[in-house]
């Protein structure tokens, strides 16, 4: 049988959470944190996403609040019973003056599985974002599941953002040429909304061999890499993202 369920953050400006809702498969934990930050951690109370699941953690930061999400291990998209496609939806809101820092672990697209993931965030003028998305295609020595990708980002109500990636069996053609992994099985991106952009905009990059840094009108900018394996991945986004502080 499928699942269903939504959890839900709420947090305000003088680090409160008056709301924090698990369901489901989604646990969702307030965690001790460093720095101005209320932090919460996702923990994976049973195996999820499988076929035909419906999952959401949906986060909001009033204003003038601070929010890191994180989790406790990486998400594991499986095939199940059911073979319909599985579906992730990430919903963030980031208030006037408030912080978010949505950092979760890797996306394991196991072999068989079909996964689609919507993330959706809605920024007020004067909002800061932080995300990484990292997908891995394949656990170790296996091929990758199919899974779709859809990261959409608004400021101030207008576009900043939308993008779709599609990988794996069900994908079209060319996903895994030079052109877009060039035989990687790690992708993964950064994401960095901030007003400082405004006034100094940064500059287009490469950052190593597999990576680069990419400006955005907003003011943001997008750091996308590929790797061989999720360490290599990690290693190259955390230090895209120390460069910023």
């Amino acid at each position: 049988m499928s699942v269903r369920a939504t959890a839900r953050i709420v947090a305000d400006a003088d680090g409160g959470l008056p709301v924090l809702v698990s369901d489901g498969p989604l646990a969702l934990r307030r965690t001790r944190a460093t720095g101005p930050y209320t932090r919460v951690t996702v923990v994976g109370a049973m195996t999820a996403p499988l076929g035909g699941d419906r999952l959401a953690v949906e986060a909001e930061v009033r204003d003038g609040g601070r929010l890191t999400v994180d989790a406790a291990a990486a998400t594991v998209a499986l095939p199940g019973r059911d073979a319909g496609r599985a579906r992730y939806d990430v919903r963030l809101t980031v208030g006037r003056g408030a912080e978010l820092r949505w950092l979760p672990e890797q996306l394991v697209s196991a072999q068989g599985s079909d996964l689609h993931t919507r993330t959706t965030a809605d920024l007020a003028a004067g909002a800061r974002l932080v995300l990484r998305e990292e997908q891995v295609l394949g656990r170790h020595g296996e091929q990758p599941g199919t899974l779709t990708s859809r990261l959409t980002v608004r400021r101030a109500g207008r576009l900043l953002l939308d993008q779709e990636l599609s990988y794996g069996p069900g994908a079209p053609g060319g996903w895994d040429g030079g052109a877009v992994l060039g035989g990687h099985r790690a992708v993964g991106q950064l994401l960095l909304v901030d007003e400082a952009f405004g006034e100094r905009p940064v500059e287009p990059r490469l950052i190593g061999d597999t990576a680069a840094l990419t400006p955005l009108a907003g003011p943001a900018a997008l750091v996308t890499a590929v790797a061989q394996d999720a360490l290599r991945l990690r290693r190259v986004l955390d230090e895209a993202l120390a460069s910023f502080r």
